[in-house]
């Protein structure tokens, strides 16, 4: 059989697709029997796809084996699976015609952006990290509303490249920090992620490769993943140095020649590093060499964590030789992420090529939160100061809690961004744990996800970007998953006690 047809062979693949499969009251078999029939009614799991077996999806679930054995029993007599001795279980024809289910084939967001469309309901989601907005975004709108209504309206609103007063200010902005910068140069976009759909769009054509970081955060990887690229994984310094390991980005970039490379300076997700401006040169310098472009997704770039904004290292690009291709991603999210405003700045013929695919999209953004966001792109530095402020008083109260709570786990203190990037102690997998962890009401998302080799196994993220209460009943909540996983094991013939 090909790979795509056992794609769900390792087990921890399918448990992101089932999602919190085990919420609600019942027998736990009767649960995974259900949500493995939504999978399959919802496109997710097609005829002749075969199931982990039953040892290796009961230790990715962490359930005994004699549950899964009943779920896949259930189906079989329901009929929608087929079971033979050396065969496996494999999913058999299927009662409607087949559609896409809206998933990325191979790709590792599942869970994160199922949790987006569903919303968190009683769980503790950690599948996204954002702030409430500042004060100063209300600020804002009731200045548009006072003195820039009238002029919008009299427009007909369609700005594909983006208004005009918001371009020019994000030219300035990036002249202001070093990066001289026109608005011919900025396209402006519904936010960071558009951004990436749009030059994924332009740069990636027919058989390709990308060149990305290990671990990065998975939905931004499957916009490439959507093109059929192959992903080509570059870890990060092993002494929690810089960020992206040069000597070994060297040696990808000289070996897979790449249509793209993409990386987070500004700061890393999910590990919050800070790349030095001597690593941003190099990696400019490198991927100039070897004539790839490069993006640099900085959507956290507001985000520090010590020290003064002030301080902060230019943009990737403005450390680029001139015959470099550098493409800077940014947002507004640090502001508000429900404002959904973001940009992409790059040579006028790489921006003017995205801006006919963003015309094809949407025919531009909408200008009332361009005119907000117009309003709020001069005091970025101001607004940065002070939302790291609040992000340091929530990242040190999280490891406050970690280290009396779950002294066993190991991070490294982030240099900003939103999330700590923990270690479970031992050879404890965290694809095992986020499922202990959902059925205590938090949802985990596995490092395994974040990187493309299905490795970083043993980490997850944290978010800290959450009041002090709730960060208190999170971490009583992973610590009596953690306590429930001590005390039973993860393996079949130690089965667990169900918690919901």
């Amino acid at each position: 059989m090909s790979g795509e047809v056992d794609r769900f062979q390792h087990g921890a693949a399918l448990a992101m697709v089932l999602g919190d499969w085990s919420a609600g009251e019942g027998p736990l078999y009767r649960k995974l029997a259900a949500a493995l029939a939504r999978a399959v009614d919802d496109g997710a799991l097609t005829t002749g796809e075969r199931l982990p077996s039953e040892r290796e999806l009961a230790r990715v679930l962490a359930v005994s084996r004699a549950t899964v054995v009943a779920a896949y029993e259930e189906l079989r007599e329901r009929g929608v699976v087929d079971r033979r001795q050396g065969s496996g279980t494999r999913i058999t024809g299927r009662r409607k015609p087949p559609r896409s289910d809206g998933r990325v084939r191979g790709g590792q967001g599942t869970a994160i952006v199922q949790r987006l469309i569903d919303g968190p309901g009683s769980l503790i989601s950690l599948s996204y990290a954002a702030d409430a907005g500042l004060p100063e975004v209300a600020d804002a709108v009731h200045a548009v509303a006072a003195h820039d209504l009238t002029e919008l309206l009299a427009d007909p609103g369609y700005h594909p490249r983006g208004l005009p007063v918001l371009r020019a200010a994000i030219a300035d902005h990036y002249t202001a920090t070093g990066l001289p910068t026109e608005p011919e140069q900025v396209l402006v976009t519904s936010g960071a992620h558009q951004a990436l759909v749009l030059l994924a769009e332009v740069y990636l054509r027919g058989a390709a490769s990308v060149v990305v970081e290990a671990p990065s955060w998975s939905p931004c990887l499957d916009i490439f993943r959507q093109h059929g690229v192959d992903l080509v994984p570059v870890g990060l310094d092993a002494d929690g140095g810089d960020g992206i390991d040069v000597h070994a980005l060297a040696s990808a970039l000289a070996t897979t020649s790449p249509s793209l490379l993409y990386v987070m300076p500004s700061f890393h997700n999910p590990t919050g590093r800070l790349m030095s401006a001597t690593r941003r040169r190099q990696v400019a310098e490198l991927a100039a060499r070897h004539e790839v472009a490069v993006v640099e997704d900085n959507a956290y770039e507001g985000s520090l964590l010590s020290g003064d904004v002030a301080t902060m290292p230019a943009p990737l690009a403005a450390y680029a030789p001139a015959s470099a291709e550098v493409l800077t991603v940014a947002s507004l999210k640090g502001v508000w992420a429900g404002l959904r405003v973001g940009w992409v700045r790059g040579p006028v013929g790489v921006v003017e090529r995205c801006a006919r695919r963003k015309a094809m999209a949407d025919l531009g953004s909408p200008l009332l939160d361009q005119a907000v966001a117009a309003r709020l792109v001069p005091r970025l530095g101001e607004l940065r100061r002070s939302r790291s402020a609040v992000r340091r008083e929530q990242c040190a109260e999280l490891q406050r809690l970690l280290r009396h709570r779950l002294p066993e786990w190991s991070w490294r203190t982030p240099d900003g961004g939103s999330s700590l990037w923990v270690r479970l102690p031992g050879d404890h997998s965290a694809d095992v744990f986020a499922q202990l962890a959902l059925r205590h009401g938090v949802e985990v998302v596995p490092g395994s996800a974040m990187d493309p080799n299905g490795e970083h196994d043993a980490y997850f993220r944290i978010p800290f970007l959450r009041p002090p209460e709730v960060l208190a009943e999170l971490v009583n909540r992973l610590a009596a998953a953690w306590t429930e996983l001590q005390r039973h094991g993860p393996y079949d013939d130690l089965p667990l006690r169900p918690v919901v």
